[in-house]
């Protein structure tokens, strides 16, 4: 996990080895995806990371889904982190952590040992807090319109670029409305933030998905 990898998928943005020290591409889980969630997860470049979140699921029918992710992760290099609680992150395996604004931080001792710690960050009031809790990655969104908040204002580049300036020395990873040519954009113009933007998302990492399916399928037809 957090490694740096080569660029190996028309998926990610065109970092060298040298650049980059967190997954360049994140897939968020949402209900959305479904009975497709796994498919997804095995599709993702080598190195890639995972936010796992469906809050809603009953616990048992969670860890299932977590072990499942976790199968997949050692298999492709993957960073796995869990939305929840640092304790339950921990015990299940995960490899980090994503906490909301509402929860109490992760402790010392859930943070021991290479744990890590995401938060999302949409307003600088939640900047500067992950600042203070010294978050390793802040996921930042809206960045652009997203079918996840249909309607809902969005940043744009530059009150983005102003709040990965504001979290000081976490990376940073643009969320909404993202794509591997999105983030190449932001990154030509980044700006005064720390590092390189990675990106997340939802719907183009399962339209990526299905694109390797149909080619798949196709391929086997000939």
């Amino acid at each position: 996990m957090m490694k740096r990898h080569p660029q190996t998928d028309f998926l990610q943005t065109e970092f060298s080895q040298t650049e980059f020290s967190m997954p360049p591409l994140w897939l968020f889980s949402d209900e959305r995806l479904q009975n497709r969630l796994m498919d997804v997860v095995a599709s993702l470049p080598v190195g890639s990371g995972v936010v796992l979140r469906h809050d809603d699921l009953p616990v048992g029918a969670r860890y299932r889904l977590m072990r499942g992710v976790m199968r997949v992760a050692r298999l492709r290099q993957l960073t796995v982190i869990l939305a929840g609680e640092a304790a339950m992150a921990r015990r299940w395996g995960a490899h980090g952590v994503h906490v909301r604004h509402h929860m109490a931080p992760p402790s010392g001792a859930a943070r021991r040992g290479g744990f890590l710690v995401s938060m999302p960050v949409h307003n600088r009031r939640e900047a500067l807090r992950a600042r203070k809790m010294g978050a390793d990655i802040v996921f930042i969104s809206p960045l652009y319109a997203t079918r996840s908040h249909d309607g809902a204002a969005y940043l744009g580049d530059a009150a983005w670029r102003r709040l990965a300036r504001d979290v000081g020395g976490a990376q940073v990873a643009a969320l909404g409305g993202m794509s591997a040519a999105a983030a190449r954009s932001l990154n030509r113009k980044r700006g005064s933030f720390h590092g390189r933007a990675a990106w997340a998302g939802i719907d183009a990492l399962d339209q990526a998905c299905s694109i390797k399916r149909a080619k798949r399928r196709k391929a086997t037809l000939r």
